[in-house]
């Protein structure tokens, strides 16, 4: 799969408008007519990815090459599986030469080169579970997961941090030297302590908003890269 950006058309476009059925919500609405007029989502579907976050994920590797041939990777929260995909299609695991594992308390169907499996990563068991199947240390850590919403921007945001601080510790057991950590936060950024953290265990660590992401979205993403070794 060769992903690239939706392009413009140099015209407006009609904008498709979906009427409020008696039995869905105005949310499920809204909800509905962004998914129609999402160009990712079209793209995703035409080039058979299995969700627009695939393009996320594209984007934020064309510009930090994180994600190369022969590496193991590790996908946490992996359902439906757009983001072990592209990793999958990166280090080469359709032939051989790198591994994929994507990971959730969800079954995925299976994709080419992706070892799925039913796990609950916060388990103390998971991260030896995790390295007997890669064989070794992982070289990259994936985290596209969010937890379900309140619509209480001050809830939302406490919550999803507290994933990422666990995306991480999980992350720092399993990561080889040099190693990759990339997760979803929210705007507003990642909390000062897991910033500190991060700042100890790896030897760079930025924010990234792709332009995927969607221009109301409050999502952003935590990159960690050059992972040093366990900050306790």
């Amino acid at each position: 799969m060769n992903a690239k950006e939706p392009s413009g058309t140099g015209r407006a476009s009609l904008k498709t408008r979906v009427k409020t059925a008696r039995k869905r919500s105005l949310a499920s609405t809204l909800w509905l007519e962004r998914q129609l007029n999402d160009p990712y989502v079209a793209r995703a579907k035409a080039e058979g990815y299995r969700s627009r976050a695939a393009f996320k994920l594209v984007e934020i590797d064309s510009r930090y090459h994180i994600l190369k041939r022969g590496q193991k990777v590790v996908d946490l929260g992996a359902a439906p599986g757009g983001w072990s995909q592209v990793a999958a299609a990166k280090v080469g695991a359709t032939d051989g030469a790198g591994k994929v594992f994507g990971i959730d308390l969800l079954p995925v169907e299976t994709i080419p080169g992706v070892d799925f499996r039913q796990l609950d990563f916060l388990i103390p068991e998971a991260p030896q579970i995790l390295t007997d199947w890669l064989g070794g240390p992982a070289d990259v850590v994936l985290s596209d997961m969010a937890g379900n919403t309140t619509g209480h921007r001050k809830t939302d945001h406490l919550r999803i941090v507290g994933l990422v601080e666990l995306a991480a510790d999980f992350a720092a057991e399993i990561l080889a030297p040099g190693g990759a950590f990339l997760a979803k936060v929210l705007q507003g950024g990642t909390e000062t302590s897991l910033l500190a953290t991060l700042k100890r265990q790896f030897t760079e660590v930025r924010h990234v908003k792709p332009k995927a992401s969607r221009a109301d979205s409050s999502e952003l993403y935590v990159l960690a890269t050059g992972f040093r070794g366990r900050a306790d």
